[in-house]
């Protein structure tokens, strides 16, 4: 990638992705895809499913991301933040609900239009009931969310961007049937209520400032749906925050819907994010 000279650079947005790409290592050529398709600058991946040792950095390398802070283990959950901008990995996170699961990291982006802290998060699941009573995994879930919230009530965030697959959908027009999937693990009222109250800690739903909440928006489709652009049952899962003070700043958003019918695709698609920076 040839060096802009720094005048030009600082007028180009920065272009982030986030995708839960369900395993970094088997779905390789998808984000080579994806990278030279879009160009991004920043890429943030959920459930990579790789441990540290195994990250397969030579190939994340060639792809012109230079710069990576991630945390993996061995087939489960794990994150990572590519970049083409440095980063400096930010260390001092919370282990969160007391186990080393791999779901958070974070880095300052040292972006042209002047520094950005970035979380990258995938949130737990929560299985198929939606009783923390019987299901330990969505007692987790609860309790993951509700830690989230208490620590970024204490942070006073500026310039901040908040994604990944927070595995929550919060409004009504999220989910493809808001009545039928109300005792649905993903968008039952003690989900949807916590996931609004960690955002409230000083973030600004970015997807929907381009995409009304009157309007569908699906980030994720179930392997199950054999057809799923005629069903389109559909969940907005994977999520862009950011806060107020980089509102101005956003110039486009779009879901590239079209990486669902890649070969062995994941069942989420990537969300891209272009921030501006004001002259």
């Amino acid at each position: 990638m040839l060096a802009l000279p720094h005048t030009i650079r600082h007028a180009l947005p920065m272009r982030l992705v986030t995708w839960n790409i369900n395993s970094l290592r088997l779905r390789m050529p998808l984000l080579e895809k994806l990278t030279t398709a879009l160009l991004p600058d920043v890429v943030c991946l959920q459930e990579t499913k790789v441990t540290d040792a195994l990250f397969p950095l030579e190939s994340v390398r060639a792809l012109g991301f230079e710069h990576l802070h991630y945390k993996g283990m061995k087939g489960y959950n794990g994150v990572a933040i590519l970049s083409r901008l440095p980063l400096s990995p930010v260390v001092d996170t919370p282990t969160w609900y007391a186990q080393e699961d791999c779901r958070h990291v974070a880095a300052t982006v040292h972006a042209p239009g002047g520094d950005i802290t970035l979380h990258d998060f995938y949130v737990p699941a929560g299985g198929d009931e939606p009783d923390p009573e019987t299901n330990p995994k969505f007692a987790h879930k609860l309790a993951f969310v509700d830690e989230a919230t208490q620590w970024f009530a204490q942070q006073k965030s500026a310039r901040t961007v908040l994604v990944g697959d927070l595995n929550i959908a919060p409004l009504e027009h999220d989910v493809w049937n808001h009545r039928q999937l109300l005792k649905i693990v993903s968008h039952t009222p003690p989900e949807t209520q916590r996931l609004t109250q960690w955002q409230q800690t000083g973030f600004v739903d970015a997807m929907r400032r381009f995409v009304p909440p009157t309007d569908k928006l699906y980030t994720w489709w179930s392997y199950r749906n054999k057809d799923w652009r005629k069903s389109n049952r559909g969940r907005r899962l994977d999520h862009i925050w950011v806060t107020p003070d980089l509102v101005p700043e956003l110039a486009s958003m779009s879901v590239l819907e079209e990486a669902r019918d890649w070969p062995s695709p994941s069942d989420h698609v990537p969300v891209v994010m272009d921030i501006q920076p004001q002259s």
